[in-house]
């Protein structure tokens, strides 16, 4: 088992992608509500080198040297990628060894007002931000962001960020998170629309909840509210991010890693983070076994209280 690399795991986006956590487990500049991953736990704006450049580069060194590539390596992980200070020398590293192989960057964009960020991810492939809101109620209600990161700086900075990126002719493809009741509403989308011509990113990827995130009653937007909102968005390339519902349609689906979490939540509900623990396979995998689970019915969702410590699975007994 590796520490700091998982998968290869699917990717509605990206197909099959190895990635890499560069920061603990929630560590991050927002705590978002729909994060799939929890509660936000190390609040911070803070770039330092959070995990060993040399221990992240040696995992992959191994996993290339015994398995068949993948189609990306992606950073992303349990928490903002950007704020660990090595990431341009982790990219330029592995690109110089293996430089046949893909680096796609998730980030939130928050960092990227900071021309040291930027730089860094020049050597990136296609780097993918998200901008889930376009006015400070929408920023504060769904992003939760840290006390000082200012709205407008974010979206300045995945601007420049996104011309100095084209102008090398690599892609920026910017994800919206829509949320029924907070973000979907005319005000909202008038605006969106106003800010992702500001931008003019390669691509738009509209998408909303798969599964309950760190606030209880969260409403995902229905595939119509998508539908509308790509229509007065207008934007040329905005596609809505589709979603896996058969194993079939994953080439790295584990029949092993199915039965290991499945017999886990047999014995009592977990979360994601507690089944972790147990089986050492990594958040970020077990969420898409759990994403084909929940739609096979084999386990159900526990909606716990708001001061319990996530979002919890239970096995579905017969």
């Amino acid at each position: 088992m590796y520490k700091y690399i998982y998968g290869p795991v699917p990717s509605r986006r990206l197909g099959i992608s190895l990635g890499i956590d560069l920061v603990p487990y929630k560590t991050c500049t927002l705590n978002c509500i729909y994060c799939e991953c929890g509660g936000t736990t190390d609040f911070t704006l803070e770039r330092r080198e959070y995990i060993p450049a040399g221990e992240i580069i040696g995992e992959v060194r191994n996993f290339l040297a015994n398995n068949p590539p993948p189609d990306w390596i992606t950073l992303s992980g349990s928490g903002e990628p950007t704020l660990n200070s090595k990431t341009g020398y982790i990219i330029k590293t592995i690109k110089r060894e293996f430089p046949h192989i893909r680096f796609a960057v998730i980030t939130n964009g928050t960092l990227l007002y900071q021309k040291e960020v930027r730089e860094e991810l020049m050597n990136a492939d296609l780097v993918l931000p998200s901008l889930d809101a376009v006015t400070e109620t929408a920023f504060c209600k769904i992003d939760v962001p840290i006390k000082g990161l200012d709205l407008s700086t974010v979206i300045d900075g995945i601007a420049e960020f996104t011309r100095e990126f084209q102008s090398k002719g690599k892609e920026i493809w910017l994800e919206v998170f829509i949320m029924e009741g907070i973000n979907d509403d005319s005000e909202n989308i008038k605006k969106l629309k106003e800010t992702i011509r500001y931008i003019n990113p390669s691509r738009v990827q509209l998408n909303s909840l798969d599964r309950p995130g760190t606030v209880s009653n969260l409403k995902p937007a229905s595939k119509e509210t998508l539908l509308r909102i790509k229509k007065e968005l207008g934007f040329p390339n905005t596609e809505i991010i589709s979603k896996y519902k058969k194993r079939s349609e994953i080439q790295s689906y584990h029949k092993d890693k199915e039965t290991a979490i499945t017999e886990v939540l047999r014995v009592r509900p977990c979360t994601t983070k507690d089944i972790s623990e147990i089986t050492g396979i990594p958040i970020n995998e077990i969420n898409q076994y759990i994403d084909i689970l929940l739609s096979e019915k084999k386990i159900e969702i526990i909606r716990s209280s708001p001061k319990l410590r996530g979002v919890f699975f239970r096995y579905k007994s017969n």
